[in-house]
């Protein structure tokens, strides 16, 4: 553990900041598991003008902290701090005055889904537990009233999510509206609970169902029918999602160009890889002959999440022996089913306290049993160690060293997102995909990610599509062959992901462009200290920062 630190004027700002937080977002206490989080968000105009009251009395505070004529109280994480709360803040604030918070809606990240996987998180082991479950379901039919509200002054002011967009979404309400849903199979789960709150679970879990259908009716009558079909941002707004994602402003134009490139270099690796597992075999022949590989498959949900703990607990023991200091708290990680089966793979951190462990989970699709461990071995390093769990819970372990917002709160998918990339690629440097096919899959995740940079950069701006594609302007069709062409996933999977990057522009090249940034900042590190390089000391120095934008990384770094 780090020397214990005297709190500064800064992590008064912070620590305040994250109270108040706290007290407007019921959802984000649920999310880092804080005993007595209940209620839900208010995703009203009132609710949203609140929290942005907040953000610009923050800014305020921090920057007159900041201008303290007695510097001397300033340390480095100050200035981290400094630096990194203002990149945070400021998105959030160009966020509402843009009104791009009052439109929120796609598939993946928006409020309905908010409200939907919150209960993933709550735990049901005693009768208290149960009873916040009970307090935080009756608050949706309000909240979700409230995002209703947003909705149509958005709409008012000209911002209405693309139609494909609304008609997934219009799916996902009324399937948490339908009988037997989330909310019903959660309460059936509540056996062991008094008669009285048992029913009392089961009217909210009735009237939460209610208002997912009085949404889904909502975005059927009332945004639907005038929703625009290009779901291309533009690149005023990409700019702005851009920053908000890696923390950082690239050259966008330049980013397409080398993501092209990486995408080339990526399949020649790949290619060459392919003809030693199956020399003469097309590269997308061994892939599917890899899947085919009964010595490789998975089968059915528990098959996959016994492997997933077995591989992740394997990887935090080897790792733990010399080349990373993982502390013993972070030495547990929960491999998970979720309940939500959208086909997304997340992380979830553990509780400050560790209570509550870090979690990995896996939204298995209907219809899906089987699984091929050549592909997925180098996502359980993504999302275990040395990837999200290593990362967050490393920032959560250092509590005597960072604010509650540095450890608890400060998210920024470049810096996250990019790390774990980044963990896959050094595991296998580390030798620990040794095994061609496991190779050819961490391979095949980094051609994932490439691609993930050319569509959505290049179909948010208007670019010009590669000439496989016939050239000319990116649209939907071009943005699914693309995929097809290049992404060895089930069709199930890659149409969700389709759905995802247009609705959520900028947040998947954050992976790949947070991975090239990492990268850059250790080259420059190597080249700097030369001989006297030690890679470990470098990883355990930039992950003690905590997630922050990657501009405020590499200044830290270079500090």
């Amino acid at each position: 553990m780090t020397p214990k630190r005297t709190p500064s004027a800064i992590d008064a700002v912070a620590e305040e900041y994250v109270d108040r937080s706290l007290a407007l977002s019921p959802s984000l206490a649920l999310y880092l598991g804080l005993d007595g989080a209940k209620g839900f968000d208010d995703f009203s105009p009132a609710g949203l003008s609140a929290l942005n009251d907040l953000t610009v009395e923050t800014l305020a505070k921090l920057h007159a902290a900041e201008q303290n004529p007695d510097k001397t109280d300033l340390d480095d994480v100050d200035l981290v701090t400094i630096d990194a709360m203002r990149d945070r803040l400021t998105v959030d604030r160009d966020y509402f005055d843009a009104g791009i918070k009052h439109a929120s809606l796609n598939v993946i990240e928006s409020p309905l889904q908010q409200v939907r996987d919150a209960f993933d998180l709550m735990p049901t082991e005693t009768t208290a537990d149960w009873e916040t479950i009970a307090t935080t379901m009756e608050a949706v039919p309000t909240s979700l009233a409230g995002y209703q509200e947003s909705l149509s002054l958005a709409k008012s002011q000209g911002r209405v999510a693309a139609r494909i967009q609304i008609e997934k979404v219009i799916e996902q309400a009324r399937a948490l509206a339908a009988p037997g849903s989330n909310f019903d199979a959660l309460v059936e789960t509540a056996t062991d609970v008094p008669e009285s709150l048992r029913k009392k679970l089961g009217t909210h879990a009735e009237a939460a169902r209610r208002s997912a259908s009085q949404l889904a009716d909502f975005l059927g009558s009332e945004l639907l029918p005038g929703a625009p079909e290009n779901e291309a941002c533009g690149r005023e707004a990409y700019a702005l999602y851009s920053r908000d994602f890696l923390g950082a402003e690239v050259d966008l134009d330049e980013t397409y160009a080398w993501g092209l490139e990486e995408l080339a270099r990526i399949d020649a690796e790949q290619r060459e890889v392919a003809a030693k597992i199956q020399p003469g075999a097309d590269l997308f022949e061994v892939m599917d002959m890899l899947n085919k590989d009964p010595e490789r498959t998975l089968h059915g949900s528990d098959g996959l999440r016994e492997w997933m703990q077995r591989t992740a607990d394997e990887a935090i023991t080897e790792l733990g022996k010399s080349h990373f200091d993982i502390p013993d708290p972070i030495r547990t990680i929960e491999c998970m089913i979720a309940p939500s089966a959208t086909g997304g793979i997340y992380y979830t951190g553990p509780t400050d306290d560790f209570s509550r462990p870090g979690r990995m989970w896996w939204s298995v699709p209907e219809g899906v049993s089987e699984f091929a461990t050549w592909q997925e071995k180098t996502t359980v390093y993504h999302e275990g160690v040395p990837g999200h769990h290593l990362q967050v819970g490393q920032a959560t372990y250092v509590s005597d060293t960072l604010n509650r917002w540095r450890r608890l709160m400060c998210w920024v998918s470049g810096h996250g997102e990019g790390w774990a990339l980044y963990a896959e690629k050094l595991m296998a440097d580390l030798g620990f995909l040794d095994d061609p096919a496991d190779y050819l899959g961490m391979l095949d995740s980094q051609r994932l990610r490439a691609a993930r940079v050319v569509l959505d950069i290049g179909f948010h701006l208007g670019l010009d599509a590669p000439e496989s594609l016939g050239g000319g302007t990116w649209n939907r069709e071009k943005a699914w062959q693309f995929l097809q062409d290049n992404v060895a996933m089930d069709r199930s999977f890659l149409a969700f992901e389709l759905d995802r990057y247009l609705g959520w522009p900028g947040q998947a090249p954050s992976y790949k462009i947070g991975q090239r940034l990492w990268e850059q900042f250790r080259d420059e590190a190597k080249a700097e200290s030369g001989a006297d390089f030690d890679l470990k000391a470098f990883h355990t120095k930039a992950l003690n920062l905590g997630s922050v934008g990657l501009d405020a990384l590499g200044r830290a770094i270079k500090r």
